[in-house]
C-alpha cells in the first residue's frame, strides 16, 4: 500500500526512509494554532498530528497509509515553540541551560482503505549543560534555532548542548523510529 508522509521536515523524511523504501511527501496545511494547549502535552501533540493527517487525507484519492507527526518541547509544562527571532531564541536557550526539559512527539497513522486511525506519543527527557552567553549567541548566528521547537536541533550544532537524554534520541530529532515501526505493523 502507498505510504504518505504528511510533513515537509527533511529530518522526518530521512528517518522514514530507514523504515520504508518508497513514500510520497504531501505537506499538510493544517493550522497548528487551532489546537489549544490545555495543560496536557500528550493530548496536544497527538491532536496536532491528527489535524495534519486528516488535512492530507482530504487530498488523497487512493488507498494509502498516512503518517503525520508533531514535536513539542516543554519546560515546566510550558511549550517552547519555534523562536520568532534571536531574542526569543536566546531566552529559550538560556532557560534550558543546566535544566532538564521534555520533548514529546505525537504520531498519527491513518489507513484510508479501512478508515483505521492510530495515534500515540512518546516523551524523551533532555538535559542541557551550562550554556555560556557567547555559545548561545554563536549558535543563534548559525540560524539553526529558527525552524526548531525549543530553539535547537539535537542532530545539528545544538547537539553539543545536550549533556544527557533519557528515552529515544530519534524522538528528539522528530519521529521515534521504534514507536513508528510498531504502529505501522498495527495499521495494515
Amino acid at each position: 500500500m502507498k505510504i504518505v508522509l504528511a510533513s515537509a521536515s527533511e529530518r522526518r523524511q530521512e528517518l522514514l526512509s530507514r523504515l520504508v523504501e518508497e513514500f510520497e511527501v504531501i505537506v499538510s496545511n493544517f493550522d497548528e494554532n487551532t489546537v489549544v494547549f490545555k495543560g496536557n502535552v500528550k493530548e496536544c501533540v497527538e491532536n496536532i498530528a491528527l489535524g495534519k493527517a486528516i488535512d492530507v487525507q482530504k487530498s488523497i484519492h487512493e488507498d494509502a497509509i498516512i503518517i503525520a507527526a508533531d514535536t513539542i518541547v516543554t519546560l515546566d509544562n510550558k511549550i517552547l515553540g519555534k523562536p520568532k527571532d534571536g531574542t526569543e531564541a536566546f531566552s529559550m536557550l538560556k532557560d534550558l541551560s543546566e535544566r532538564t526539559h521534555n520533548v514529546y512527539s505525537g504520531i498519527v497513522l491513518i489507513n484510508t482503505k479501512t478508515g483505521k486511525i492510530i495515534k500515540d506519543s512518546l516523551c524523551t527527557e533532555v538535559k542541557f549543560s551550562k550554556l555560556k552567553d557567547e555559545e548561545i549567541i554563536k549558535y543563534i548566528e548559525s540560524k539553526e534555532p529558527f525552524d526548531k521547537a525549543g530553539a535547537y536541533g539535537i542532530q545539528g550544532k545544538g547537539g553539543i548542548f545536550v549533556e544527557e537524554i533519557k528515552g529515544c534520541y530519534y524522538n528528539v530529532v522528530g519521529i521515534p523510529l521504534n514507536k513508528l515501526k510498531s504502529m505501522m505493523d498495527k495499521i495494515v
